[in-house]
């Protein structure tokens, strides 16, 4: 069993709050808008850092984080990318890609909507954390917590970490 931490959008801010929340956890992800190199080397230094570019992240982070990063995880195929759209929305880059290959799990960040929907068409689930970070026009920083094992998704958790 793999215990994940997710979270997107910090735009260079890192609240205490996530380290508490994620202490227990195996590995984080982060999906983008970083922010700041050092921003990404706290979490890394944390708990092992899994992540992709975001489009406000410059030539530092594209040089060590993808813009997708598709892995398997306990069996799990997972697809994180920042710009990827959502069930019946995704970007047009991508869309023929997850169509004719899907994951299981597809986690983007981008738009600061929290969305939890599993894709029934192509049986993914499709994670977005909502934003972390204190930009952006999100009202509530959000992040979560699930499981993977078994080949199975579950106790998902969704944190609020306070108002933007």
């Amino acid at each position: 069993m793999r215990r994940i931490g997710l979270l997107s959008d910090t735009h260079s801010y890192l609240d205490d709050k996530v380290f508490k929340h994620f202490e227990n956890c195996d590995e984080i992800w982060h999906a983008g808008d970083f922010g700041t190199l050092e921003l990404a080397d706290a979490l890394a230094a944390f708990k092992p850092l899994r992540g992709v570019y975001g489009n406000i992240d410059g030539k530092e982070l594209r040089q060590v984080y993808p813009e997708h990063n598709r892995f398997m995880c306990e069996e799990v195929d997972v697809w994180m990318t920042h710009i990827g759209g959502y069930p019946d929305r995704y970007n047009p880059k991508i869309k023929e890609e997850i169509y004719s290959n899907p994951p299981k799990i597809f986690i983007s960040g981008h738009s600061h909507i929290l969305k939890v929907i599993f894709d029934k068409k192509i049986g993914t689930l499709h994670l977005n954390p909502g934003a972390a970070g204190k930009q952006g026009w999100h009202k509530v920083r959000s992040i979560m917590k699930f499981c993977i094992s078994d080949e199975k998704i579950h106790t998902l958790e969704v944190i609020e970490l306070g108002n933007r």
